[in-house]
Formats: structure tokens, C-alpha cells, sequence
């Protein structure tokens, strides 16, 4: 005999009760979504609150990105990983154009707190969109965009964890390389090969926020999470792959 209540087999519902759950507080849910994810989810899927949630991450990641080129040595860093980058696409920096570059990194703190906060919204709107298209049009779900996109934010609570653990560490050495990388964990491969690329793409913070995007996903459209995440892997080693390729061979 099935138990279940009724409602527990509607589209979205998350509540045992007829009536849905009390909404949380933004520091509640952002504290749920790293110590319970699913739960937390739930609630943001009876209640998709987006603007608080996003401008709290986007803010920290924001911070957490310009806080190393606050120092000398981490403006120094930056500049040489710009270099590095156009010298990988098979581009010559003359003295004149690496003095330009030096000379904007004296507002580099500003520019990419703004750049960031301008583009993360960006990012996670379309982001919820190709999610949106994916799993009502192809999949045949019934949520709605504002939920999907609720559930891309709130996911994003990993990312703003994850720059509140790599800003201060690289203001403290004075770099802007990413400490949490499997290629900072494992430095014996060269960093120009393809396995060091690989390996420098594969990051600590972005498999946990692709599990927690896979369990908000999850309550929302009633699937199981394994699937979700399995896919999501996927699509992220692929493009790994793709792009360490490229860069070495270039």
C-alpha cells in the first residue's frame, strides 16, 4: 500500500502537507545549500526567490576575484597569466603593448569586480534558460523559468564559497592562479601539456556545484539526481577535454 500523500505526486510539490513550506531566510538557505541541499532546494522551489540570493554571490564572488590584485604581487600575477594566455593563441606581446597592460593593472581590483558582477547574472540567466529548454521543452517538465533559474542561483552558493576560500588564500601569496584545481594537487605534470591543462581545468568547486545543480534539479522536476549528475559530468569533461586540447596544441 502506497503511503504517499497525494500531493507528493503533483508536479513540484515539495511538501507532505497541503501547504507549502515556510520560506527561508536568504542566510538559511545559503547555509542549506552546503549542509542540506535537498531540503533546501525544496523550499526554494515552493518559493523561488532569486534577487537577495544572487546579489549575495555574485558580490562575494566578485570580491573574492579582485582581492588578489589588490597587492603588487598579485597584479604582477595577473599580468603575466594575461600574457601567457595571448602567447598561447600564438600572439607576440611587444614592450609597448605589456606596458599598457601593466599600466591597467593599476585598476585591475576594479575592473574585474565589475566585469563580474555584471556578467554573472548574465551567465546564469542563460545558463537557466538552456536548462529551461532542455527539461520542459525536450523532457516534457512543467516548471518554470523563474524556478529553474532560482535553482541555478541557489547553486551558485557554491561558487561564492568557493572565492571565499581562494580570495584571501591568493591575496595572501600574492597570485591569481586557482588553488583548488587537481592540477595545483598534482604539480609533477607540466602545466603545458595536455594533461596538465586537464588537469588545471578539473576544479574541486565546480564538481560540488555540479552535484548541488544536479540535486536542485532533481526536486524540481521530480527525476533522480544520478542521471542529472552523471549527464552534467559529462558535458564538463567534454569541454575540458576539448579546451585542454586545444591550449596544448597551441
Amino acid at each position: 500500500m502506497d503511503d504517499t500523500p497525494d500531493n507528493l505526486n503533483m508536479p513540484n510539490s515539495t511538501v507532505a502537507a497541503g501547504t507549502p513550506p515556510a520560506p527561508m531566510n536568504v542566510f538559511a538557505r545559503f547555509i542549506g545549500i552546503i549542509t542540506a541541499p535537498k531540503a533546501t532546494f525544496q523550499n526554494v522551489v515552493a518559493h523561488p526567490r532569486i534577487l537577495v540570493m544572487l546579489l549575495l554571490t555574485t558580490t562575494i564572488v566578485a570580491v573574492g576575484a579582485a582581492l588578489p590584485m589588490t597587492t603588487e604581487a598579485g597584479k604582477q600575477a595577473a599580468l603575466d597569466q594575461q600574457v601567457s594566455r595571448l602567447e598561447a593563441f600564438g600572439m607576440t606581446v611587444g614592450d609597448e603593448q605589456y606596458e599598457n597592460m601593466r599600466k591597467g593593472m593599476r585598476i585591475a581590483p576594479y575592473t574585474t569586480a565589475i566585469s563580474v558582477a555584471v556578467v554573472s547574472p548574465i551567465v546564469l540567466a542563460i545558463l537557466a534558460g538552456i536548462l529551461f529548454a532542455v527539461f520542459n521543452a525536450a523532457m516534457g517538465g512543467e516548471a518554470s523559468y523563474k524556478q529553474v533559474y532560482a535553482v541555478v542561483t541557489h547553486a551558485g552558493v557554491i561558487s561564492a564559497l568557493g572565492q571565499l576560500f581562494v580570495g584571501p588564500f591568493n591575496f595572501l601569496r600574492g597570485s591569481t592562479s586557482n588553488p583548488t584545481t587537481f592540477g595545483a594537487l598534482l604539480p609533477m605534470f607540466d602545466d603545458e601539456s595536455f594533461i596538465g591543462r586537464l588537469l588545471g581545468m578539473v576544479d574541486f568547486f565546480i564538481i560540488w556545484w555540479l552535484v548541488v545543480l544536479a540535486i536542485g534539479l532533481a526536486v524540481l522536476y521530480r527525476r533522480r539526481t544520478q542521471p542529472i549528475a552523471i549527464t552534467l559530468f559529462g558535458i564538463y569533461v567534454l569541454i575540458a577535454v576539448c579546451v585542454a586540447a586545444f591550449m596544448s596544441r597551441s
